[in-house]
């Protein structure tokens, strides 16, 4: 959720992201991805006094801050599912408390946060996906693979499903499935045998033993390159446990519709399976849908969205020198152009 997250190959290249707990053990420094290129991109739709800026996965608030400064006449609503995130954030944009409104909610619940700050339209949403930096490094989190912990992998810790319950009470079939579509782990189900056989002797609780656990059921011979052996496995558990990619494919249309024309929206995503979603919802209302043989276009079928990035667009070297943890992140951008149809 939002502050330093991570970044996929480019388009068509389905190769598994290199997800954070490769740089766990890396300096902490919480570095919001493609700072200076979100700022470029949203503040002209935040110049406007009033203007509303809905982060819909605050994190740690590092957009948020920037946004505040670059635009002393906007208003921020900021929402994320973890309270953690909501209580720091709202003591780091202390500064600017007249101008913030924060809501602990899923990000699919952007009109309802807009509603309860007293807006009906955003002017920019911003949506920075995956696992936060703070949720990465607190290791009773259960995220990180690199150190000892409950397998929990909660972002919203009021919520009931725990990583734990997964590994141990999903079946097989079920487990394989996590692990391939989410994971992209093509040893699945190598790994969810694994997993079977050693959970007939006890529940499997913690980080620690589930990661040396799927070591040991990869080959040898593909463990010793593409990072953690593990890493796949706890991005797909992670993807399972907080319903991602379902909420996010309610969560575009839901903010599309709150989008205000020459309002713009950025989402960055660090797996290949959230771009293409991005990709597909944007493209689907920057398309004119005027049938073929009509001589003009019809005013409810030109495009609603028009596309701000060419494609997705990545980190610069020096920032993925600088921020290993941006290193497969992808930012697709589009702006209201008219009113949706009805």
């Amino acid at each position: 959720m939002g502050d330093t997250r991570q970044h996929d190959r480019p388009d068509g290249d389905d190769t598994p992201h290199q997800d954070h707990e490769d740089h766990a053990t890396a300096s902490p420094a919480h570095v919001p991805v493609m700072l200076d290129r979100i700022v470029e991109l949203l503040v002209p739709a935040l110049t406007r006094p009033g203007a509303v800026f809905v982060d819909g996965t605050l994190g740690l608030g590092g957009h948020s801050e920037a946004l505040l400064q670059a635009c002393p006449r906007m208003r921020l609503v900021g929402v994320d599912r973890d309270t953690t995130a909501l209580e720091r954030s709202a003591k780091r944009l202390a500064p600017h408390a007249d101008r913030t409104h924060f809501v602990h909610a899923l990000y699919s619940e952007i009109p309802r946060a807009l509603e309860e700050a007293g807006h009906t339209r955003a002017d920019a949403v911003l949506l920075d996906l995956g696992v936060s930096s703070p949720q990465l490094d607190e290791t009773d989190r259960g995220f990180a693979y690199a150190q000892e912990a409950p397998l929990d992998m909660r972002m919203d810790r009021t919520q009931g499903l725990t990583a734990e319950e997964v590994v141990n009470d999903y079946p097989v079939g079920e487990l394989i499935r996590v692990l391939r579509s989410y994971g992209e782990e093509k040893f699945a189900p190598r790994v969810a045998r694994a997993i079977e056989r050693r959970r007939a002797r006890g529940r499997i609780t913690s980080t620690r033993e589930l990661a040396d656990l799927v070591r040991e059921a990869i080959p040898a011979a593909t463990r010793r390159t593409g990072g953690h052996p593990a890493k796949r496995t706890f991005q797909g558990l992670r993807i399972e446990v907080n319903a991602e990619l379902s909420i996010l494919d309610q969560t575009l249309p839901a903010a599309l519709s709150r989008l205000a024309v020459g309002g713009r929206i950025a989402v960055l995503s660090y797996h290949s399976l959230e771009d293409r979603m991005t990709k597909k919802a944007f493209a689907a209302l920057a398309t004119d849908t005027t049938p073929a043989d009509l001589p003009v276009s019809l005013p409810d079928r030109r495009p609603e969205l028009k596309l701000l990035t060419r494609g997705a667009e990545l980190p610069t070297e020096e920032e993925n020198e600088r921020n290993p943890r941006a290193q497969s992140a992808r930012l697709r951008a589009a702006e209201r152009v008219r009113e949706p149809s009805r």
